[in-house]
């Protein structure tokens, strides 16, 4: 065994605690290290014992077996390592304290350091927290290590389990504990666990695939009940155990305990989902039988002193809540007059209630806040009002309006009704139309189809103008129809930028030449996208330079179908950040690249985080935890490099939120491009969405017509006219598994 002693000049290589550098002196060497980033290492002098090692490419290397820091080890780590400490700082504390007597003071007595002249308390408790964190992330690390647990994973875990008392005992007991922490999963719990010695039938293996399995086929693909045999043939993909005697044991125990529940069906649901859709079925058909009793004996007065001229299945929808329904599904298609029709059903039932006991609420800040433009009334997103009425048996209206409810899962439909007084009035619109919910069940399509409650569907189609063609357009998409898309009109553009003979030449070319010819039409097709971008970059700037925020985040949005690819989200983003904000003042590096100040971001993880509103940040009240929601689409207005802190403006929700620099990659991603899911309830300007034969997999009509139906504007549709018409022809009809189907046809 060698030892060398040297000067870190630069990391060449890193990946999951390993990494090649080059000392001072010029020597290569390579080693482990497990305590914190690998970048920290840079600059410190180091001891390694291992042995030189020579390859014929690479040349002479220094292969290490261990690595120690050689600095005063609490200087190395507080300054590098812990937020809130400077070298400056570091070194009083050592040399007035020594090691054991600052660790014993940070440990037991931080208040201590008030002694230090220039300490306040907003920095002290910035010290205490950055130090609590580095112990308790060291001793998990020290244990973690050696089962393939990278920093950045470590970091993870710390934060998921703060608030355990010992997250090392629970992970010993169960290391599948760790699958339900964001960003990890089942397999990677499962290879921490099998590095842990758990062999491949243990129970708890066992249990936690099964958990694994529901969840993802309920969460993922919407589903919330599933047969036994595809269950288990899920498991045996996942296990490769070949016994399904050890499934029966482990279902047999989910059964009793109660976390999954038998329909007579004999499918499987977990409870939880179970639970609310049996809610949800139980309050649809209740509600949809109550009567309260006419609001008005002269429905036409009421018509003509509001100066309504309603068709006939809008004035259905009205005559349905005169009569003192309960609840009433109101569906409609793009252009049918959806809004027109929710405020005269707001406005005939104010005949009996006051505006403040009427309340319409939406899943999204946009959506929330074009249904109190449209109608007059107050509004709140479905989040917001249960986490104001969180400690209420119910929420004090008499009248609730439930728009976009196409995107509301099981779960949450479910809390939001078993929140709204018995008596009240329920309305529920929607476009079923639309991709379904993100997550479990399909309420919206299962209550429509099995009749729970009156339901007026809006298929006439009402333009303003007769230049507009969005609605008919996307209305032509939803029933299979190709549109004549290639004409001209005021709100629609379809540009062409075609591979022409793409089959044929997939037969002639080589596979090379074949990707080279997909690439460059990939590159045109970015072309036409960045050509339209700066059409519209003069009127979007204008609003972010008059600090119209909201208008700026809505006014330009690109979409793609899919995040991969060259002509996927995460491509588009980086090549629409250099358009928008090429010369940001300040940035924060990320492994999902540069985040920058004035870059529009999305927020993609429900959490609660450290926000304020916009009067408290600027009488600076200190934050408060918040529930921070997926989809959330922002600006970000500050970067703190001294505090290391971003801090995002999100307009629609009126909320400021604070980011830690090492979170930003966690919570955030640029939205210069979107999704069609990530759309969903929005509305801008202007929508460019991307055609390609690329997103084959995912185009068809429900994934088109939401698009289309997001521009209010003026949809510009970029790309090849046989993968448009390709998608119009793929009639989605979303099949769910659901609890409420099978309980309706028992």
């Amino acid at each position: 065994m060698q030892t060398l002693i040297g000067q870190i000049d630069r990391i060449i290589y890193q990946n999951n605690g390993f990494f090649i550098a080059a000392l001072k002196s010029g020597d290569k060497i390579s080693a482990h290290y497990y305590e914190s980033d690998v970048d920290h290492l840079k600059d410190a002098a180091i001891t390694l014992k291992g042995s030189w090692d020579e390859h014929r490419t690479h040349g002479r290397t220094f292969k290490a077996h261990s690595l120690i820091v050689n600095q005063n080890e609490l200087f190395f780590f507080l300054n590098r390592v812990v937020k809130g400490f400077t070298k400056k700082l570091t070194a009083e504390l050592i040399e007035r304290y020594g090691t054991d007597g600052l660790i014993n003071i940070l440990d037991n007595d931080i208040e201590r350091l008030m002694e230090i002249k220039g300490m306040n308390e907003k920095r002290l408790l910035k010290l205490s927290v950055g130090w609590k964190q580095f112990r308790s992330m060291r001793l998990l690390g020290e244990f973690l290590a050696p089962f393939g647990v990278t920093p950045a994973l470590l970091r993870l875990i710390a934060g998921a389990m703060k608030e355990l008392k010992d997250p090392i005992e629970a992970i010993k007991h169960n290391p599948y504990t760790l699958m339900r922490i964001n960003g990890i999963g089942f397999k990677k719990a499962d290879e921490i666990a099998r590095n842990m010695g758990i062999k491949v039938d243990d129970e708890r293996r066992v249990q936690a695939a099964m958990e694994y399995t529901l969840s993802e086929y309920c969460e993922q693909e919407g589903n919330s009940c599933i047969e036994r045999s595809a269950l288990f043939n899920k498991l045996d993909l996942l296990l490769s155990l070949g016994n399904h005697s050890r499934y029966d044991e482990a279902l047999e125990d989910r059964l009793r305990e109660g976390s999954i529940t038998l329909l007579p069906s004999l499918k499987l649901s977990p409870t939880r989902i179970y639970e609310a859709e049996v809610l949800l079925m139980n309050e649809f058909k209740r509600r949809g039988k109550t009567k309260n009793g006419p609001l008005t004996n002269d429905l036409d007065t009421f018509l003509t002193n509001q100066s309504l001229h309603l068709g006939e299945q809008q004035l259905t929808a009205l005559e349905h809540i005169n009569q003192g329904y309960g609840l009433i599904f109101l569906v409609g298609y793009a252009g049918t007059g959806k809004s027109t029709t929710a405020k005269a059903l707001l406005d005939l039932l104010s005949i009996r209630h006051e505006p403040s006991l009427i309340m319409t609420c939406a899943l999204s800040g946009i959506a929330s806040q074009r249904i109190r433009e449209r109608s007059g009334y107050q509004s709140a997103t479905i989040q917001s009002l249960l986490v104001k009425f969180e400690s209420h048996d119910t929420m004090p209206y008499q009248v609730l309006l439930i728009d976009e409810s196409s995107m509301i899962n099981s779960t949450l439909f479910a809390r939001l009704m078993a929140k709204i007084e018995r008596s009240a009035t329920v309305i529920i619109v929607g476009d079923d139309a639309q991709l379904p919910p993100i997550g479990a069940g399909s309420p919206l399509s299962d209550a429509i189809a099995l009749n729970f409650a009156p339901t007026v569907m809006l298929t006439q189609i009402y333009r303003q103008r007769e230049g507009q063609a969005i609605a008919l357009i996307a209305n032509d998409v939803r029933r299979g129809t190709i549109p004549p898309y290639q004409e001209e009109y005021e709100d629609f553009t379809f540009i062409p930028v075609e591979l022409s003979n793409r089959h044929a030449l997939k037969r002639s070319l080589s596979d090379a030449e074949y990707e080279e010819a997909i690439q460059t039409h990939n590159n045109n097709l970015l072309a036409a996208v960045a050509e339209v971008t700066l059409q519209h970059l003069p009127h979007s700037r204008e609003k972010l330079q008059t600090k119209q925020i909201q208008e700026y985040l809505n006014a330009f949005q690109v979409i793609s179908p899919m995040r991969g690819n060259t002509l996927g989200v995460d491509n588009l983003n980086l090549l629409l950040q250099e358009y928008f904000n090429p010369n940001a003042k300040k940035k924060v590096k990320t492994f999902k690249g540069e985040f920058r100040l004035h870059d529009k971001v999305v927020h993609t993880k429900n959490d609660n985080i450290l926000s304020t509103t916009p009067e408290e940040f600027k009488e600076g009240i200190e934050p408060s935890e918040r529930r921070i929601f997926n989809g959330m689409c922002g600006l970000i207005f500050r970067l703190d490099e001294e505090e290391e802190m971003c801090y995002v403006f999100y307009p629609n929700e009126e909320l400021i939120v604070q980011y830690k620099f090492d979170q930003v990659s966690d919570y955030l991603s640029l939205s210069y491009t979107l999704s069609v899911h990530k759309v969903q309830g929005m509305e801008y300007d202007t929508v460019v969405m991307v055609m390609s034969f690329s997103h084959h997999i995912m185009l068809n009509t429900k994934l088109l017509y939401t698009a289309l139906t997001r521009a209010k504007g003026h949809c510009i549709l970029i790309g090849e006219s046989g993968a448009f018409e390709s998608a119009c022809r793929r009639l989605e009809h979303t099949k769910r598994s659901t609890v409420m189907q099978e309980l309706a046809i028992k």
